[in-house]
């Protein structure tokens, strides 16, 4: 499967905000967004205008970029969303927000999504004991997702469980340090999540 090998870095400065990719380094002076405040490109210190269209397209591609989805993918959620019962925007983000990846970050076990990605690659968790490698695979209410006992002693997992101690998992995610494992206790709601993105936009292009 195809995947953005370039520096991801400029995925950020294009969006003109932190999207969080590369862990510590985003809270950091070292941050590509401090230190080049502008679009990535020969053209990227330019005055460009922004036109309707060019909004809805950036919180889209803003939106792919937090949770690392290609755009076919992204679209198939689209289209997952348009069918299920409530606001379509809401139904997205919560779509998003169910990948596994994304609850193994939002849980604390990775300082980033895209380690979270290779993480979950690698086979270090389970979902309702059975062991799941695949990143897209949507956590539903009521399954448990555990670190595996093998894969306890790794450092990398340490050293993210120890930097995000603070950090406090949404309320549709029950972590237990002690076990390393957590339960969905319910599916997330908009409230829940705290990225700055305004859906609506991303129906409207849809919606062309």
């Amino acid at each position: 499967m195809a995947r953005y090998t370039d520096a991801v870095c400029r995925q950020c400065r294009r969006e003109g905000q932190k999207l969080f990719l590369k862990g510590d380094r985003c809270y950091s002076d070292k941050c590509g967004v401090v230190r080049r405040a502008y679009p990535p490109g020969q053209h990227g210190q330019g005055r460009k205008k922004n036109t309707e269209y060019g909004l809805q397209l950036r919180e889209k591609q803003k939106a792919r970029r937090y949770y690392g989805v290609l755009e076919g993918q992204f679209a198939k959620y689209f289209e997952m969303a348009a069918r299920a019962k409530g606001v379509t925007g809401e139904n997205l983000l919560g779509i998003l927000e169910s990948r596994f990846d994304n609850v193994v970050y939002r849980l604390g076990f990775a300082m980033s999504r895209p380690e979270a990605r290779q993480l979950v690659n690698h086979g270090h968790f389970t979902v309702n004991g059975r062991k799941v490698d695949i990143p897209s695979y949507l956590i539903k209410a009521g399954d448990e997702v555990a670190l595996r006992s093998r894969s306890r002693s790794l450092e990398k997992l340490k050293s993210s469980l120890e930097n995000n101690a603070s950090r406090v998992p949404p309320k549709w995610l029950s972590l237990n340090r002690d076990t390393m494992s957590a339960t969905v206790v319910g599916q997330p709601d908009r409230d829940d999540i705290d990225l700055p993105v305004e859906e609506h936009l991303i129906v409207e292009l849809y919606s062309k």
